[in-house]
């Protein structure tokens, strides 16, 4: 069996040469999405000097030294109205009327705000407060200049994004596309969650959790139903989802039970075949990946908790790079607790333990462990987050700092 990291190791090595599609879309389609390449500004942003406040378009030099004992006096050439252009430009000891938006005279270099100033009359201010320059404006291209990348490839779009893009009049951008996964379920036991199960049948839980899993991580789950456990079924639903999908999920029949078909057929239909079988981590022992051409292939454990839990760890990565995104970007949030019980662990094997927290009057935060067994899915219900034991641990001690690695 691999380590995690081994395992890890071997599935980005096998996926790092996979192609990544690409796609053009409306720029109101985009959040979520990741950029495919750089992005530059052909534009300044703002293409003009504007005032951020409501008030007076001064020349900062004007105002030193101005105060309630002893203000400055302008004089005011007119009002900059909203939309429009200044009706002229100002010399020094003059101003003009301007609302937060305004275009700045071309000689103004600030905006005083209108409650440091007093309108003596219809052509008179005094001012009462000096301003710097630059002081309550945005000036042109401050924000954006012309060949400037806005964004790198990559790039999450996020809100803010979108909105510095429709700035600089971008209205298309080049994305990666959203990838696909196919999830197969196998087993004669299971039925579907709408069917009510007769003895000895159960109903087919991982197909939903998944898929939802898919979809948390910004993929496009197909459901590809349940299969039975024979070679040529699981074949033919392969060979299908490879048509249709860039990731595929094999729930069930990754053990080396004698109705476990999956590594087997995963082999036949093409190389490289087999990457991972086995992994030293609890749950999730009996892992698969494999690749047939460039479609990677995961069989997880049919116990939910364990499916969850290694797709978090090995089936997420594959996604996030398909969607091109980079891997700091997996970064899943963690705060740090205290272990509520000794945790006894097998040396060589990673451990995940759920926990939930819980804080004591001293404000110190406790990880209380959730236990039951893998094919208990109400476990990660209860649970708020993971604690992993590394390899090279026989277990954690009460009390013992730990780092829970929070569900989102």
């Amino acid at each position: 069996m691999l380590t995690v990291k081994e395992a890890l190791n071997t599935i980005k090595d096998a996926v790092n040469n996979s192609a990544v599609e690409k796609d053009d879309i409306a720029l109101t389609q985009a959040l979520g999405r990741v950029t495919a390449e750089d992005i530059i500004s052909t534009t300044v942003v703002p293409h003009f000097s504007r005032s951020t406040m409501d008030g007076f378009a001064v020349i900062a030099r004007d105002t030193f030294g101005a105060s309630e004992g002893m203000p400055a006096f302008l004089e005011v050439k007119g009002e900059v109205l909203m939309g429009g252009t200044p009706p002229g430009d100002i010399a020094s000891g003059e101003t003009m009327k301007i609302s937060t938006g305004g275009m700045l005279p071309n000689s103004a270099d600030s905006a005083l705000m209108l409650e440091h100033a007093e309108e003596l009359d219809e052509t008179m201010i005094a001012v009462y407060r000096p301003v710097a320059p630059g002081e309550n404006v945005i000036l042109k291209g401050e924000d954006l200049k012309e060949g400037e990348i806005i964004l790198k490839k990559k790039h999450l779009l996020r809100p803010q994004d979108i909105g510095a893009l429709a700035a600089a009049g971008v209205m298309k951008v080049n994305v990666y596309k959203v990838p696909k996964v196919a999830v197969i379920s196998t087993g004669d036991e299971l039925v579907s969650p709408q069917e009510e199960p007769l003895p000895g049948q159960i109903r087919d839980i991982n197909s939903c959790a998944l898929a939802a899993a898919a979809q948390s991580v910004g993929a496009i789950p197909l459901m590809y139903g349940i299969v039975k456990d024979e070679a040529s079924y699981l074949m033919r639903a392969i060979e299908r989802a490879r048509k249709e999908a860039s990731l595929i999920l094999i729930s069930g029949g990754s053990s080396v039970g004698i109705r476990d078909v999956t590594a087997k057929v995963i082999d036949e239909l093409g190389n490289p075949g087999v990457l991972v079988h086995g992994i030293s981590i609890r749950p999730g022992k009996p892992t698969i990946f494999g690749m047939v051409g460039s479609t990677p292939i995961f069989g997880l454990s049919g116990n939910p908790v364990s499916a969850l839990v290694t797709f978090d760890l090995f089936v997420t990565p594959v996604i996030l790079k398909q969607k091109g995104m980079a891997s700091r970007e997996l970064i899943l949030p963690k705060i740090p607790a205290k272990i509520s019980r000794n945790i006894p662990s097998s040396q060589g094997r990673e451990d995940y333990i759920r926990v939930n927290l819980e804080t004591d009057e001293k404000g110190q935060t406790w990880a209380v462990p959730v236990f039951g067994k893998s094919g208990l899915i109400t476990t990660l219900v209860e649970a708020q987050g993971m604690v992993r034991i590394s390899q090279n641990k026989e277990g954690i001690e009460k009390g013992e700092e730990v780092e829970v690695v929070l569900y989102s």
